[in-house]
């Protein structure tokens, strides 16, 4: 796919009109990326915007003891980046970033697409949104982390996450609600009792998307 191709294929760069389109892919490079590679490290920092034409992203910090401890995915067609400003040149990393499957990366020189589209005023209510993203994302990490018991925690996952719930095993899941997977199990066997959701060959789906939102619902949101 060619570069001009691969900017208009994501939504962030849609109101773009074709000559946009092309000055843009003169500041901007594709790049791959194997799976279980790290696209940056927490503190790093880099002069590039980037998106995920392609592929699936874990977001994770790491504590004192080494432990790893995940903060949510980036899907494809969305903004890597974690802006704290725009008015400086370098963007600083504020967490660790590796590839869970093959992926594709759309960087763009940020010194020069601020010159050339933000302060043109081109794009800046894009970049308002996915910002206002990130920050909403934010949100729902505290609420699981600090807020949510366990049953709060599934009944968020599988309404905000279910493909991603049926992709991962038990334990990969347990590890990213950071609760036992024994509890895991014992949550699931509850909602589906309560006729909430229902297990077929391990698949997860919901019947209930009502019941399953009111589990959650208010609890710090």
């Amino acid at each position: 796919m060619l570069l001009q191709e691969v900017i208009s294929s994501i939504d962030f760069f849609n109101e773009l009109s074709q000559e946009q389109v092309k000055k843009l892919s003169e500041i901007s490079r594709i790049n791959s990326y194997p799976q279980n590679s790290i696209l940056y490290y927490e503190s790093d920092i880099n002069n590039s915007l980037m998106f995920l034409v392609s592929g699936l992203i874990k977001i994770y910090k790491v504590d004192k003891f080494g432990n790893e401890i995940f903060l949510y995915h980036i899907y494809k067609n969305n903004m890597i980046s974690e802006l704290s400003s725009i008015n400086t040149n370098n963007i600083y990393c504020f967490s660790n970033a590796e590839f869970i499957e093959d992926s594709i990366i759309l960087s763009i020189d940020f010194v020069k697409f601020k010159e050339e589209f933000l302060d043109k005023n081109i794009l800046t209510s894009k970049l308002m949104e996915a910002l206002l993203n990130k920050t909403h994302q934010l949100q729902c990490i505290i609420n699981r982390e600090l807020v949510f018991d366990a049953t709060a925690k599934v009944a968020f996952m599988l309404n905000q996450d279910l493909d991603m719930f049926n992709k991962l095993k038990r334990q990969e899941v347990s590890f990213m609600l950071h609760i036992q997977p024994e509890t895991l199990s014992r949550v699931l066997k509850r909602l589906s009792r309560n006729q909430i959701i229902e297990i077929e060959n391990s698949i997860v789906s919901v019947i209930n998307k009502e019941a399953l939102v009111s589990i959650f619902k208010g609890i710090g949101i």
